[in-house]
C-alpha cells in the first residue's frame, strides 16, 4: 500500500487556536478565544493565507495583506508568521507510526499544504527523505488541497495508481477530495486513533 501523510496536525503539531494563545497572549487569552482569531487570521486556509500556501505570494505579502484586512499591526502579524516554523514540532506517536508502516513494507509519501519557507524549514530540520520516498508541498506546485489538481500532481509524481493510495489527513474536506480523486483515505485525529483502522485494513500487525 502507498500511504500518504498530511503534515500539519498529522506529523507536526498544528492547532491554530492554541498556537495563537501562546504567540499572542495579549490578544488571545486561551485556545477557546483563539478559535475566532484563527478563523480571521488564516481564513480557513483560503484568502490571503491560501495564496501563501500555494506559493502565489511570499511572507512579506501575506503579512501586509492580513494587516490591511484586519487592522492588526504588521509587526504583530509578522510575529505570528515568523513563529509558525517553530510551532511545527514533531508528533512522536506519528513518527512511531511511520516507522511501523515502513517496517511492514509499505511505501510512504506526503502531501501537505505548506508555504515554501516552512517547507524549507521542515526539510532542513527533519529526515524527511528517510521517512518518505517522495512528496508534494503546495507552495512548490502552486496548488493546494482540497483542489483536485494537487491530487493529480501527487499521483504523477509518486508514479502510483490513485486507488493504491491511502491518505491520512486531519481535514474532512481534504479526505472528501481524496475520495473524489479515487484515493482511499482516513480522517486522522491522532496516531493512536488511526492505528486500529490500519490494523482493520491489514496494514499493521497487532
Amino acid at each position: 500500500m502507498n500511504i500518504v501523510f498530511d503534515f500539519g496536525g498529522v506529523l507536526f503539531r498544528w492547532h491554530p487556536p492554541s498556537f495563537l494563545a501562546r504567540v499572542w497572549p495579549h490578544r488571545v487569552p486561551d485556545a477557546e478565544a483563539g478559535q475566532a482569531v484563527a478563523a480571521q487570521f488564516f481564513q480557513q486556509y483560503a484568502g490571503d493565507w491560501g495564496a501563501f500556501d500555494q506559493g502565489l505570494i511570499g511572507a512579506d505579502e501575506v503579512i501586509a495583506r492580513i494587516a490591511a484586512r484586519t487592522g492588526w499591526l504588521a509587526a504583530e502579524v509578522a510575529q505570528v508568521v515568523d513563529a509558525v516554523a517553530d510551532e511545527l514540532q514533531l508528533l512522536s506517536p506519528t513518527v512511531a507510526l511511520i516507522q511501523d508502516l515502513k517496517a511492514a513494507g509499505h511505501r510512504l509519501f506526503y502531501l501537505s499544504n505548506m508555504p515554501e519557507p516552512y517547507a524549507d524549514h521542515l526539510e532542513r530540520s527533519h529526515p524527511l527523505q528517510q521517512w518518505f520516498e517522495n512528496g508534494v508541498f503546495s507552495g512548490r506546485v502552486k496548488q493546494s488541497k482540497p483542489g483536485a489538481e494537487i491530487y493529480r500532481i501527487a499521483i504523477e509524481r509518486f508514479g502510483v495508481a490513485p486507488e493504491s493510495c491511502l491518505f491520512l489527513d486531519d481535514h474532512p474536506a481534504n479526505i472528501e477530495a481524496a475520495h473524489a480523486a479515487g484515493w482511499q483515505a482516513l480522517h486522522f485525529t491522532t496516531a493512536d486513533a488511526v492505528r486500529p483502522q490500519l490494523r482493520e485494513r491489514g496494514l499493521l500487525g497487532l
